[in-house]
């Protein structure tokens, strides 16, 4: 039966490709006279609320409404992307009355998790939404293959989105002088980087990118992976077969993927070749199993054929008719110096070719490492890889790169003013963490009230034992829990592998004693017998019955359950061992099917290994790790964070084995998971203050990606965010926050500087106020109260207090510091600061008098990393200052509302002890013995909007030896 309405709101919502327009002005033009039924918006309506799930009218209406919901530049509404502003926006044009809002606002709520952030110099505007929809060819069919895989509407329209903001970031691929972008997209461990990546290739052929250049990886393995995933979701069937009968198999001998069990089915299908569809085609210039070698059909794979052949390749008549040639290419010296040898032949057309370099994972080999006080006559030596991609670059004068990276400190030290390499000179996007993606907060208590590191983390301790046995068990037990569940209608797709990985050395002769004792311990499990059923079922109701989804079927004893850990034993054991080993100096050492989880059915393995399990390397249904390696860099240690991705149907069965006393020289130990916490703090805190420095001031970037090294922090002192030979010199020097909790922790330890700081803080303590007062702030779903003793000071005596203040560590707070001194030469001067000593209440309570100061309460607090301390605040202090502060509008307490006034900034005073407090008879403590802790929010009302939010000084190697002021001097 023909579904009218669904066909005229079809016809409507395809009318619309500019934006929301008068809905019933359209469907009156478009509608059947024979319906005029479809025409009233009350019937619309009603058929939104009583719509059962897949109805399609339900589903158009959603895809359309997250697209306009989500859409980040438009000339229809001023509202930002992603609010109820929005949304009203667009009920506003389409003429919604109330009802159809609430029935579509309930059917399709705004989604409002953020979107890529974007840090970019000025570019000229070529890639508009109307350029892009007239062109759009391979990205439609992307978007069909994305939408039948399963992603959701906002999903496809987030990926849609930050792959535009890339390629509008790109030269435009006809114009006549050719420029050559650099840019840098940021992701996370495992978190679909190659999605993003294959998004822009669409987008940019369909532009107008002729040549596509992937650099997929250091082994052929990795390299296979992305060739594999290309040609199966945007290069598709038609341009694999190049005109072969599909059904002659004879034509099919050396046609790739005829022994892959996903060939042809799970292959898009363009429904014909692309050039006799009013496209054009892709060649493929790798395949599969073969990395470039050479042009196979010699120079001519890179003739193209023009239209007219006076006009250069890049003017519009010629590239839109001619095809694409895309190759994935090994990141290996040997097979980049074929292809440049090849390129050097072809001559003067080169120049004529808009191509798009993809480098994925760029912070590997693709980076120079050399030394620059060994460089010759002040000439740059280059590193291999490193050479050879400013080679591709210079060769190729309307090469765009863009390099993907989780861990990208590695390429925003690069030096900006070298021309020729990889800095990411013109853009940086930072992707948002994806819908169903299991990252740090999952494992992380970021927030002292969480449960991550309860539900999913095993810590393995000097007086725990390895806690192997127990690892191998949970392995087994969670291969018994997903096979339950996928007898329980849960999707078994993402059941196919199911995995475990031991890293603990990066020697190969440990993995193979370790592999071997995995072995041994394997068969002395006794998973057939009655020790070994015992085991699994204690570790069931103790571990995995305790913290399991009620959204997912779990058995309630163990007996249920047993029949399934017989089959996972089975397949676990297929084969006759259950270890892998992964690690070797050749490719021969990788070519083991049981790692190729594309073309094996099912890989239910443990793998054991090191730096080859790590960058680039998804292991495919990892649900048990144990970590015991120590690594130095934190980006080499985040990229081991393989348990980091997607685990749908299992996320509660992912378990972390991790070492949190592991030998670092003779005498030190260091927590490995305190290490991923304090990267995983530095990398969120890089995120952040990307977002924040987004935001357009006067219609122009605050920063630039050449001000990005900055903004680079280090929380241990042993862990370094990337090698030494990767790091470029750069220096933050003003940080602006105004109506923001600023928190410092590096505090001295010397008894004579915490001396010094309690006498500088000697004036502030003698004003305080007698009395003690209740502070209460009810805010954001949060009702906190407090005790505490209140003062002020102006604030020309705070900053005098400040800057004599001694630190371990100077360089975390004097960006503040400096922001706090220019607030006078800004003309947006702070009058005072409310000073705040929160006093606890409970009988425990220890209280002290600091240099004659009335009684005050001491808090315990301990250095996690190093001289730093971690959390200094309670989180229910916060509220007070930030309304006074006018960071919040209303606290619901009248004295706070009476504390509260412009151009007032907050301090609360913590006196800190680190160990139990030493008092004299009268109750005083010496001040050597206190930490003179504090926090601060600076006035929301000094936030014009007109001053940038940060300033800098950064050495660039183009303007000599002479720091520089990037920004604005304060007050210029």
């Amino acid at each position: 039966m023909t579904d009218h309405l669904f066909n005229l709101h079809g016809d409507v919502l395809a009318a619309m490709r500019r934006g929301p327009k008068g809905f019933a002005k359209l469907a009156f033009v478009l509608s059947e006279s024979e319906e005029p039924a479809d025409l009233h918006l009350g019937h619309f309506r009603d058929r939104i609320v009583a719509a059962r799930p897949g109805d399609e009218l339900v589903a158009l209406w959603h895809r359309t409404l997250t697209a306009w919901d989500l859409a980040e530049q438009t000339d229809w509404s001023g509202a930002p992307a992603r609010t109820d502003a929005r949304r009203t926006d667009i009920f506003d044009r389409l003429g919604f009355g109330p009802d159809v809002r609430k029935a579509l606002d309930t059917a399709v709520p705004v989604f409002k998790e953020p979107g890529a952030t974007v840090i970019s110099k000025e570019f000229t505007s070529w890639y508009s939404r109307d350029a892009a929809a007239a062109r759009a060819f391979y990205w439609n069919s992307y978007e069909q293959t994305l939408r039948r895989k399963g992603w959701s509407d906002a999903a496809v329209s987030s990926l849609d989105e930050a792959s535009h903001a890339v390629v509008e970031r790109l030269s435009d691929p006809t114009r006549t002088e050719a420029y050559g972008a650099r840019g840098l997209v940021v992701g996370y461990v495992q978190s679909g980087k190659t999605a993003n990546f294959t998004g822009v290739t669409a987008k940019a052929i369909d532009a107008g990118y002729r040549l596509v250049i992937i650099l997929g990886g250091t082994l052929n393995l990795l390299r296979g992976q992305t060739q594999r995933r290309l040609d199966m979701e945007l290069i598709g069937r038609e341009n694999i077969l190049r005109g072969t009968d599909p059904a002659d198999t004879d034509a099919l001998i050396g046609v790739d993927y005829q022994d892959d069990e996903d060939w042809p089915a799970k292959f898009v299908s363009h429904g014909g070749r692309p050039s006799t569809l009013g496209s054009f085609d892709i060649e493929r210039l790798t395949t599969r199993d073969n990395d470039y070698k050479s042009l196979e059909t010699g120079i001519r794979a890179l003739e193209f054929d023009k239209q007219d052949r006076t006009q250069p390749l890049y003017s519009p008549d010629n590239l839109h008719h001619a095809a694409a040639r895309v190759m994935v290419v090994k990141k290996n010296s040997s097979v980049l110096a074929k292809l440049i040898k090849d390129l050097k032949k072809i001559g003067p057309i080169l120049s004529e070719v808009p191509t798009l370099i993809i480098d994925d994972e760029s912070d590997q080999a693709s980076v120079n490492t050399t030394d620059p006080k060994k460089w010759e006559d002040g000439k740059v030596a280059r590193k291999a890889i490193n050479g050879q991609i400013t080679q591709l670059l210079g060769l190729l004068p309307r090469a765009q790169y863009v390099g993907y990276t989780a861990t990208p400190f590695a390429n925003v030290f690069v030096d900006p003013g070298d021309e020729e390499d990889i800095f990411p000179r013109d853009f940086l996007i930072s992707l948002p963490r994806p819908t169903g993606y299991m990252g740090v907060q999952d494992f992380h208590d970021l927030e002292s009230d969480g449960t991550a590191e309860e539900t999913h983390v095993r810590g393995i301790y000097d007086d725990s034992g390895d806690r192997l046995q127990e690892a191998l068990d949970a392995f087994v037990l969670t291969g018994a829990l997903k096979l339950y569940r996928a007898d329980r209608d849960v999707p078994e797709g993402p059941f196919r592998h199911h995995t475990m990985l031991v890293h603990e050395s990066v020697q190969q002769r440990e993995h193979a004693a370790l592999a071997l004792r995995i072995n041994s311990m394997w068969h002395r499990s006794a998973y057939t017998g009655q020790e070994g059923h015992a085991r699994l079922s204690a570790l069931l109701t103790a571990d995995f019955q305790r913290f399991a989804d009620d959204g997912l079927p779990t058995p309630t004893s163990y007996d249920d359950l047993k029949p399934y850990v017989s089959r996972a034993r089975q397949l676990i054991n297929s084969g006759g061992e259950p270890v892998i080993i992964v690690n070797g100096a050749t490719e021969r050492d990788y070519e083991q099917a049981e790692l190729d989880f594309d073309r094996t059915p099912h890989v239910w393995k443990i793998l054991v290994g090191g730096t080859k399990l790590s960058r680039g390397f998804t292991i495919e249904g990892l649900t048990v790790t144990y970590y015991r390696r120590l690594a130095q860099q934190a980006d080499t240690l985040m990229q081991m964070g393989r348990w980091f991705g997607f685990r749908p149907g299992y996320r509660d069965l992912v378990r972390l084995y991790i070492g949190r006393e592991e030998p670092m020289g003779k005498k030190k130990t260091v927590d490995l998971y305190e290490a991923f916490e304090a990267i995983c703090r530095d990398e969120e805190t890089f995120r952040a203050q990307l977002s924040r420095y987004a935001t357009l001031v006067d219609g122009k970037p605050q920063v630039t990606p050449a001000q990005i090294p900055p903004l680079v922090s280090q929380h241990l002192s042993w862990l370094k965010p990337a090698a030494r030979n990767k790091m470029f010199n750069a220096e933050l020097v003003e940080i602006r926050s105004p109506g923001q909790w600023v928190e410092p922790t590096a505090y001295p330890t010397g008894a004579a500087e915490l001396r010094h700081n309690a006498e500088a803080w000697r004036a502030v303590l003698e004003a305080l106020d007698p009395a003690t007062v209740t502070l209460r702030c009810s805010s954001h779903g949060r009702d906190d109260s407090y005790e505490a003793v209140l003062g002020t000071i102006d604030h020309a005596a705070l900053l005098g207090i400040l800057c004599d203040l001694k630190w371990s560590t100077p360089a975390q707070f004097s960006p503040h510091l400096e922001s706090l001194a220019s607030e006078g030469s800004a003309g947006e001067s702070i009058d005072d600061w409310l000073v705040i000593v929160p006093q606890q209440t409970s009988t425990a309570r220890i209280e002290a008098s600091i240099l004659g100061s009335r009684p005050l309460s001491l808090a315990s607090r301990t250095r996690r990393r190093g001289d730093l301390f971690g959390a200094i605040s309670e989180p229910k202090h916060r509220g007070v200052a930030l309304r006074v502060a006018g960071a919040l509008k209303d606290s619901q307490d009248p004295l706070v509302e009476s504390l509260a006034r412009d151009r007032r900034g907050v301090l609360i005073l913590y006196p800190l002890v680190e160990s139990g407090p030493r008092l004299s008879s009268g109750g005083a403590i010496d001040p050597a013995t206190v930490v003179m802790a504090f926090c601060l929010v600076a006035p929301a009302s000094t936030d014009s909007g007109r001053r940038s939010l940060v300033r800098f000084r950064a050495f660039d190697s183009s303007r000599g030896n002479s720091a520089v002021i990037d920004r604005e001097e304060v007050g210029a």
